[in-house]
């Protein structure tokens, strides 16, 4: 584990007026794909949690961050400009994918609201041939963050307030009506009441318990 670590801020790609990813130098940090760090402005005490968003082959560390209205820490990462200087500890978290998941090629099903689809993007650009649906709930289709990286046929937005999306509504209304087979393995990631309902969901279809794995936002 790196503690302490400073890495300069390669750039900012804005994807919608409040979401935005920071790329940002690696110096060899090493981590698995799941994982999170915890994020600061060089010189300042304040720091946040926030998912790897690249993967491991990556030669740069990218986060996704959101501005949140009345948050410290996003307004100021937003304003950041390239070259200066940004505080990492970590990377910490267990939210990864198992050896006995990876070796056998269970099938995925990959949950996320929002920012807390993260952790997927890291895991599906980071292992290749992984056997994964993933389901991303979104208020409108636009905010389908990095849709191009994952394939098509894998891929569905929920989005809840527009049409937009591959599917108008929430992720618990798709998830209940669809089909799982129960060996699938479920990982869920971001709103904590879509994690609630989306769980209990899976486990009236038959999936048990330790086949799902949770890492809330908020």
């Amino acid at each position: 584990m790196q503690q302490n670590n400073l890495h300069r801020l390669h750039d900012i790609c804005h994807l919608t007026d409040s979401t935005y990813i920071l790329r940002i130098e690696r110096n060899n940090l090493e981590f698995q794909p799941g994982q999170h760090i915890l994020l600061g402005i060089a010189g300042t005490y304040e720091q946040r949690e926030y998912s790897i968003y690249s993967g491991t082959d990556d030669t740069y560390l990218e986060v996704l961050v959101k501005e949140v209205e009345d948050g410290i820490v996003s307004k100021k990462l937003k304003r950041m400009k390239p070259g200066e200087m940004l505080n990492i500890e970590g990377p910490v978290g267990f939210f990864t994918l198992s050896q006995e998941v990876l070796e056998q090629k269970k099938k995925l099903l990959f949950v996320a609201t929002g920012t807390g689809i993260a952790p997927f993007h890291s895991m599906i650009k980071s292992i290749p041939d992984l056997n994964y649906s993933l389901i991303h709930g979104t208020r409108y289709g636009h905010e389908s963050y990095g849709q191009s990286d994952y394939d098509p046929e894998r891929y569905i937005c929920c989005s809840s307030r527009d049409k937009t999306g591959d599917y108008q509504g929430r992720v618990s209304a798709y998830l209940k009506e669809q089909q799982f087979d129960a060996d699938t393995y479920c990982y869920f990631c971001g709103n904590f009441n879509m994690i609630k309902d989306a769980m209990g969901i899976m486990e009236q279809k038959g999936i048990s318990q330790e086949k799902l794995h949770t890492e809330v936002y908020f």
